[in-house]
């Protein structure tokens, strides 16, 4: 029997790769010279698709697969696949949830440290040799301060737990509140913000949070406070942050998206009141491994006709 083939839109680590290529007939579409000619080529007979959640996977796309039966996202975040086109075309979609939200959640909390301590200045002040010239100046804690959450989700609720071993009051703005959580839950974002030292943003992406985080929710949360993004760019107004921390009407900024990633805004470069991280939420080998094993899980369920794990679609 011939293997099923698959469109991969970017590569996974070799571990997964050399088990993708073992069960499949694997076409690499990012070694394409011209993705026209070759989803001409090749598109015909390819019945899945393994993508990455920054990558997707678009309607133009599928619509060049006319055989595609599944798409598995290597990754939490769905925002760049056109899930409408795929239940439109009886297309299932999968993704990658709860294997990454622990690590997610750990890097929330180091951007909040980090960001509030100024590890990376007292990093360089002890490298530069300024500690010899005098102590580098006094920073914030975290402990026993006011966090709001955006978004209660897995990543929402893991953070959250984390936050409150620090003594912190939680509070947090969702679709809905979750009573279930011994935490206050706030309808509206700008009170979220004003009433919070660090706001913590762990939504979904999408047309339906994009920019939710405003300019006016960055000024409730005004000169002392710290914002902190695990989530994507595209959930808040990058303009409004950039002015906010540029201008000093916000301490701080713990970052790990961004707009236009990996090009990302040329002023976040010479802001000393941020911690950036390149998109590594997830970026451990563990989680990285049970990422992968998912992927390859789904579309071994797939073809022989199992319910898929993780369906979004």
């Amino acid at each position: 029997m011939s293997k099923p083939e698959v469109l991969m839109i970017g590569p996974y680590p070799a571990w997964d790769m050399d088990d993708l290529d073992d069960h499949y007939l694997i076409h690499r579409l990012w070694e394409a010279g011209d993705r026209g000619t070759f989803l001409a080529r090749h598109g015909g007979n390819i019945r899945a698709i393994a993508t990455r959640g920054e990558l997707g996977a678009s309607a133009d796309l599928m619509r060049a697969l006319p055989k595609l039966e599944v798409v598995s996202c290597y990754g939490v975040g769905t925002d760049a696949i056109d899930l409408k086109f795929a239940r439109d075309n009886n297309i299932r979609v999968t993704n990658t949830p709860g294997v990454l939200t622990e690590d997610v959640a750990d890097l929330g909390m180091a951007l909040m440290l980090a960001a509030a301590r100024q590890l990376p200045a007292g990093d360089a002040h002890v490298r530069d040799g300024r500690w010899r010239q005098g102590n580098m100046a006094l920073t914030t804690r975290v402990c026993g301060k006011r966090v709001g959450v955006v978004g209660m989700g897995r990543i929402g609720a893991a953070f959250a737990r984390r936050a409150a071993a620090f003594d912190c009051v939680i509070s947090y703005f969702a679709r809905m509140p979750k009573p279930e959580l011994d935490y206050a839950f706030v309808d509206d974002l700008v009170t979220l913000a004003r009433q919070s030292d660090f706001l913590v943003i762990t939504l979904a992406g999408g047309e339906g949070t994009r920019g939710i985080v405003s300019a006016d929710v960055i000024g409730a949360l005004g000169p002392d406070g710290i914002l902190v993004n695990i989530s994507r760019g595209t959930t808040v107004d990058e303009g409004a942050l950039l002015d906010a921390l540029e201008q000093g009407r916000l301490r701080g900024a713990g970052l790990d998206v961004f707009l236009n990633e990996p090009a990302i805004d040329p002023r976040f470069a010479a802001l000393q009141n941020t911690v950036l991280q390149p998109h590594h939420g997830s970026g451990t080998l563990e989680t990285r491994q049970a990422m992968g094993q998912l992927v390859r899980d789904n579309l071994a369920a797939h073809f022989s006709g199992r319910p898929l794990l993780t369906p979004v679609v």
